[in-house]
C-alpha cells in the first residue's frame, strides 16, 4: 500500500471535530469540580452556622476573590497546556499575581502586628486541618480535570498535570471558604496556598502517567 492509499484509508472514517469541544469538556470538568467540592464539604464538614453574616464581611469576599482569581488563571494555563504547541503566555503572570498580592498583604499585616501576636495570626485555630481539607475538596476536580486534559492531547505532561491540580485546588479553596473560620490574612495566605500546592504537586506527579495518549 502506497502512502496516498494509506492516507485515504486513515481519513475514510474521519469526522469533523465539533466546535467549542474544548470549552464544553472543560465546562463539564469544572462543574464536576465545583459540585464535588460542595458535596464533600456538606457531607464532611458542613458550612459555617453564621454563613449569612459571613457573606456580608469583606474578608470572606477577599478570600473568595483570591481563590477565583487563581482558578481563572489556572484555567487559562490548563487549557493552553492541553493543546500541543500553544504557549501559556500571560497566564503565568495571572497565576503569580494573586498569590504575590496575598503574600505581600500578609507580610504587611505581620510587620505592623505586635510581636507576640504574629504566631497567632499565622496559625489561627485550624492550621493543622485547613490545607488538608482544601486538598480533600480538590479530589473530584483533580480527577475530572485530568481526564479532560488527557482527552485534549497535552505534550508537556508534568506541567499540564500541575496546572490541572492547581485549578482543582483553587476550586476546592473557594468551596472551603464557606467553612473556614479564619479571618487573618497571614493565615490564609499561608495555609490556603499550601492547600492549593498539594493538588498541584499531585497533578504534576500523576501527569507523566495519566496524561499519556
Amino acid at each position: 500500500m502506497n502512502t496516498e492509499n494509506l492516507i485515504a484509508v486513515l481519513a475514510a472514517d474521519a469526522v469533523p471535530v465539533g466546535r467549542h469541544i474544548v470549552e464544553r469538556r472543560m465546562f463539564s470538568a469544572l462543574s464536576i469540580a465545583a459540585c464535588g467540592a460542595l458535596v464533600l464539604l456538606l457531607l464532611s464538614y458542613g458550612v459555617r452556622a453564621d454563613l449569612a453574616w459571613l457573606v456580608s464581611t469583606p474578608v470572606f469576599w477577599a478570600k473568595v476573590a483570591f481563590a477565583l482569581a487563581m482558578a481563572g488563571a489556572a484555567l487559562v494555563a490548563t487549557v493552553r497546556l492541553s493543546r500541543p504547541g500553544v504557549a501559556v503566555g500571560r497566564a503565568w503572570a495571572g497565576l503569580a499575581a494573586p498569590a504575590a498580592i496575598v503574600v505581600i498583604v500578609a507580610l504587611t499585616v505581620l510587620w505592623f502586628a505586635p510581636h507576640d501576636a504574629r504566631a497567632a495570626l499565622v496559625m489561627g485555630h485550624t492550621w493543622r486541618t485547613c490545607s488538608l481539607n482544601i486538598a480533600a475538596l480538590s479530589v473530584p476536580g483533580l480527577v475530572a480535570i485530568l481526564a479532560v486534559v488527557r482527552s485534549l492531547a497535552p505534550t508537556r505532561l508534568r506541567l499540564s498535570g500541575a496546572a490541572a491540580g492547581l485549578l482543582a485546588g483553587a476550586i476546592g479553596t473557594a468551596a472551603y471558604c464557606l467553612r473556614c473560620p479564619e479571618t487573618s490574612v497571614p493565615f490564609w495566605a499561608t495555609w490556603y496556598l499550601l492547600g492549593i500546592a498539594i493538588p498541584t504537586l499531585a497533578g504534576a506527579l500523576l501527569g507523566n502517567k495519566v496524561l499519556r495518549w
